[in-house]
């Protein structure tokens, strides 16, 4: 694997909590969907730490004056959810950041120059999904590190296509597995995410 790609494990029980509930085959869609959303929001909070740009500012409190920090709301944020899995992460990890614009079709055809970008998905597997939609956003000149990218789980083999072409892009997880199957599927893995939310694609 490229050296320089930054994936990040939060060593959080809560994380590996949400992690085992999804890799558990008897986990009904309803628990299955709570567990990507717990996971989304968990892991967006970690993903957040240095990255959402803030500032210290004076604030007025009842007692007197104090410094605080504020997000910078004038700086967007925008959201790019892998369907149905991605978006079960992010239904988890919108209220962290209440004020992001969620693309449902993709990359958007216009992206601000100051913007941040959130990718969401379910797995990392063979990595193709995520490599078309990065090479859309550089097709754009989004600079890698104005990415976070958000997965509940990643296969090394599939990492190891992502860093070749994308060296400085942050990845957030909650594992790394180490293989796939004949079929593509991460073992252990957590199974087919569009099969166990009993979602239908048309």
């Amino acid at each position: 694997m490229a050296m320089t790609l930054h994936v990040v494990i939060p060593p959080h029980p809560l994380i590996g909590h949400w992690l085992s509930i999804l890799r558990i085959d008897s986990s009904p869609p309803p628990i299955y969907s709570a567990a990507l959303e717990q996971l989304g929001k968990w892991l967006t909070y970690e993903a957040l730490r240095d990255w959402l740009p803030n500032s210290k500012k004076e604030i007025q409190t009842e007692r007197g004056i104090t410094e605080g920090v504020l997000i910078e709301t004038d700086i967007p944020l925008i959201v790019i959810p892998n369907l149905p899995g991605g978006l079960q992460m992010w239904q988890g990890a919108r209220e962290i950041l209440p004020n992001a614009k969620l693309s449902l079709r993709g990359v958007p055809e216009v992206i601000e120059d100051n913007a941040g970008i959130i990718i969401y998905f379910d797995q990392i597997d063979s990595g193709e999904n995520v490599l078309q939609t990065m090479e859309k956003l550089k097709d754009q000149n989004i600079d890698s590190k104005r990415i976070r990218l958000i997965t509940s789980l990643a296969c090394n083999t599939g990492l190891q296509k992502i860093g070749e072409s994308f060296p400085d892009l942050r990845i957030y997880a909650s594992c790394i597995d180490p293989t796939l199957s004949e079929e593509g599927e991460i073992i252990p893995g957590i199974g087919n995410p569009t099969l166990r939310l009993n979602t239908i694609i048309t």
